[in-house]
């Protein structure tokens, strides 16, 4: 059964400690350059980043699991008690050029104690040094080896912007396979559309303090290696409705401003036209992946969303 409200606005105003954190954001070093030509010269020769470190006191915290798959480092932290009924696997944001940043490492930690799920977070490899397609193989490889242990119907896939795009992307590569698929997709301000054509986004950029559309369409193009912007494999914001059709019960949180608002309204209404029980939370003057600001109301409100989604 389709929701009955499609999209909720969460937070009609940013609460003070949004507002603190968000004006201390935009006084400091930016996550990325600021212009395309900036991120051109950032990526060439850089030396390869690293993962941030899972923090040993999660040791004691939780009962993790460490694996390697495809050359590559996969954690996962289950309830103390032990697995947990679901599964979430979840992909870290960063442009798919930015290895995990210490700030993923408490939001997966608050994942697994706010929703009382089992999370499996993918280290994979960062574009330019490892492809887009690489990426994919590796979430493909820990979605195949979960589901073979776990019923798939009870693995909920999330992730945040560029994680968004990857969660969202497997669960379109799991329905062209026809085989099995996740219980219910979860999107921390997903990026959508690598090109960012939309013209309404313009009018979001002056009040992002992270993102800029130049920036990222320079990324975009990386990623994309020569692959036209709206394939879908590259931007899944142009799946096909017979595709969008087959995903699972899917929510959506974005701050309004964040400059992927635009793309993920649109992408709400695609979901909701092709039969998807679909819901997009906006939290007024918040910015991207807000729900990493752990301590904020609207962190703490999205949370909670998430849990409630997962019980359901």
């Amino acid at each position: 059964m389709l929701t009955d409200t499609a999209t909720e606005l969460r937070s009609p105003a940013p609460s003070l400690l949004m507002r603190a954190i968000k004006w201390l954001v935009s006084r400091q070093e930016p996550v990325f350059p600021l212009d395309a030509a900036g991120f051109d010269q950032a990526m060439r020769g850089r030396t390869l980043p690293r993962d941030a470190p899972m923090p040993e006191a999660f040791r004691k915290r939780f009962m993790v699991e460490e694996r390697e798959m495809l050359g590559h480092e996969v954690v996962t932290l289950h309830p103390k008690g032990g697995p947990a009924p679901w599964h979430m696997i979840y992909f870290h944001g960063g442009g798919f050029v930015r290895p995990m940043f210490r700030v993923h490492w408490p939001l997966v930690a608050e994942m697994v104690k706010r929703c009382g799920v089992s999370v499996t977070v993918p280290l994979y490899p960062v574009v330019p040094e490892a492809s887009y397609t690489a990426q994919g193989a590796l979430a493909d490889a820990v979605w195949a080896d979960l589901a073979a242990r776990h019923d798939p119907a009870r693995i909920i896939l999330n992730g945040d912007s560029a994680g968004g795009h990857m969660a969202l992307a497997l669960a379109l590569r799991l329905v062209a396979a026809g085989g099995a698929q996740p219980g219910k997709l979860a999107l921390f301000a997903p990026w959508l559309d690598l090109g960012l054509v939309d013209p309404a986004i313009a009018a979001v950029e002056p009040h992002d303090v992270m993102l800029k559309i130049g920036t990222l369409r320079a990324c975009g193009g990386l990623v994309a290696e020569g692959r036209a912007m709206d394939d879908p494999a590259v931007s899944p914001l142009y799946a096909s409705a017979e595709a969008l059709s087959q995903l699972p019960p899917t929510r959506i949180w974005t701050g309004r401003h964040d400059i992927f608002i635009v793309d993920s309204r649109t992408f709400l209404a695609r979901l909701r036209a092709a039969g998807v029980n679909a819901k997009l939370y906006e939290y007024a003057g918040a910015p991207h992946v807000f729900m990493a600001i752990l301590p904020t109301r609207e962190a703490k409100d999205a949370l909670r969303l998430l849990a409630e989604f997962v019980a359901d």
